[in-house]
């Protein structure tokens, strides 16, 4: 489905990839929503990791990868404002009440070239809109990157907040997407944008 790096410290994402050293404080909850369950986690520094397709089996799986990642379980008390400010928006985002995030992220599972393009794209490619992987390429100042932008979709631990979901193919295709292609055409359509060869 996604697969990340982890860099440290969560305020430099292109410091490259690391290994977690030390524990670090997370939570975790789960969110019904209308593409199904998300597996929403957060640490003290923001909301960090969204995952399609939460069942219990997914959940687990994913619960024990970020155990590894962040040195420990996550903590069932702590004050992980990111978790539940990220439930809040996402309940209004599929609601239709809401069109932009607040929620502050950890960018610490994205490095390099894609957590510059993740950020391009949280930041310039609004509700509503969608981009092509070569025009966000160049938004990056890397033109001849596109399959590589590709790819950084396909790592992004952030979906929906951070709208993968936006970037499509040249063409007018939908293009690819890790939470699979019903789930990119539904937010798509609750956006109310389509690429035309859908209609």
């Amino acid at each position: 489905m996604h697969s990340e790096q982890v860099s440290r410290p969560a305020a430099a994402p292109d410091a490259g990839p690391a290994a977690a050293a030390a524990r670090r404080d997370w939570a975790r909850t789960r969110l019904a929503t209308p593409i199904g369950p998300l597996l929403l986690a957060a640490t003290e520094e923001g909301l960090v990791r969204v995952v399609f397709h939460a069942d219990e089996r997914t959940a687990r799986r994913e619960t024990a990868r970020l155990e590894r990642l962040f040195g420990g379980p996550p903590l069932p008390a702590l004050p992980a404002p990111a978790t539940a400010a990220a439930a809040d928006e996402l309940t209004a985002y599929f609601a239709g009440e809401l069109r932009s995030f607040t929620v502050p992220l950890d960018w610490s599972l994205s490095s390099g070239f894609s957590a510059r393009v993740l950020q391009a794209l949280a930041a310039h490619v609004p509700y509503g809109s969608v981009v092509g992987y070569q025009d966000l390429a160049d938004r990056v100042g890397e033109p001849g990157a596109a399959r590589a932008v590709g790819a950084a979709m396909g790592s992004n631990p952030l979906p929906v907040v951070v709208p993968c979901h936006r970037v499509v193919a040249s063409d007018g295709g939908i293009g690819g997407f890790g939470g699979g292609l019903e789930t990119k055409r539904a937010l798509l359509a609750l956006e109310g944008v389509l690429p035309a060869p859908l209609f």
